[in-house]
């Protein structure tokens, strides 16, 4: 029996160096490699059915394919991902000598509508961090990690990547290892102190079994709990405690954002908690507490 193409695919050797590069160089995470991974894969098994080398592509051979998956009806959102993939590596091969021009030079992205970020009220917060049974070991750890996720706005995979040695009860700071290595100091509040001191006086070593390990906030089997288990736990609790807005870890870190804008707070010191590099990056949260406040306005006042 014959093999299929899919079956024989080998990735240009080219995309690892690539991407071995990345890592070393601008210290990227696992997540964000795999999305490069996984753009420049399905772009190299395209070109290898024509015949070519990725570094045979032309400026044509980039639109021809950006004009296959417009027909085959991917999301703006992935093919703009893809542009983006394409241009880096293609720079990375001019600099490397591989090739003399960059093929993606005359390229340009997909416009996509710019999309406001879901938030909760307050009042929904409060429902969903209720919800978890302290009592119980895994919702225990659970009603923690809820806790300080909308105290501080981490990325979920800053929070259960958290290790010991980054949590400081005593001066209500978490150390956070954001993207690109970057670390930033993120105050906790007395909420989320109160509930990680009451996990650990017994709930973290009932998960460990008396396994050592240094992981914050264990999984059932002693070890670092996956983005998806942690996104599975999120939804039982929106189930559970009737909250209807589509969350995901993502979405108490907006919500966290928007909360302290709405109460204030100034958007540089939000930039800072959040650990963007780029205010424009949190300036989108400053719609979002202007639609609310306008949703509220009209909602409340007699004249609205």
């Amino acid at each position: 029996m014959t093999e299929s193409r899919e079956e024989t695919y080998c990735p240009d050797p080219l995309i690892e160096l690539f991407l071995d590069d990345l890592w070393s160089s601008r210290g990227l995470s696992d997540n964000t490699l795999s999305a490069y991974r996984t753009d420049l894969n399905h772009f190299d098994r395209h070109i290898q059915r024509s015949g070519q080398q990725l570094t045979e592509v032309s400026q044509e051979g980039i639109r021809g394919y950006l004009d296959i998956r417009f027909e085959q009806g991917f999301a703006r959102t992935s093919s703009a991902r893809l542009v983006s993939s394409l241009r880096r590596f293609y720079g990375f091969l001019v600099i490397c000598k591989k090739i003399e021009i960059n093929p993606t030079a005359q390229i340009k992205s997909p416009k996509i509508a710019r999309k406001l970020p879901g938030s909760l009220s307050e009042f929904d917060v409060d429902r969903l961090l209720s919800e978890p049974d302290v009592e119980d070991s895994i919702e225990c750890r659970d009603k923690a990690m809820l806790e300080l996720l909308y105290a501080t706005g981490l990325r979920v995979t800053e929070l259960v990547s958290l290790t010991m040695e980054q949590l400081s009860l005593r001066q209500g700071l978490v150390r956070v290892i954001g993207k690109g290595g970057k670390e930033r100091l993120v105050p906790m509040g007395e909420l989320a102190v109160d509930n990680i001191e009451y996990y650990l006086q017994g709930a973290r070593a009932e998960l460990l079994k008396q396994k050592q390990s240094d992981v914050l906030f264990p999984s059932k089997r002693g070890v670092m709990m996956t983005r998806q288990t942690f996104w599975h736990r999120i939804k039982l609790y929106a189930l559970r405690s009737g909250v209807s807005t589509e969350l995901s870890p993502h979405t108490l870190r907006h919500a966290f954002a928007t909360h302290l804008l709405n109460h204030g707070a100034d958007l540089r010191v939000v930039q800072l908690l959040l650990g963007h590099s780029d205010l424009s990056t949190t300036q989108i949260y400053t719609h979002v507490a202007k639609a609310r406040l306008s949703q509220l306005h009209s909602e409340h006042h007699p004249r609205g």
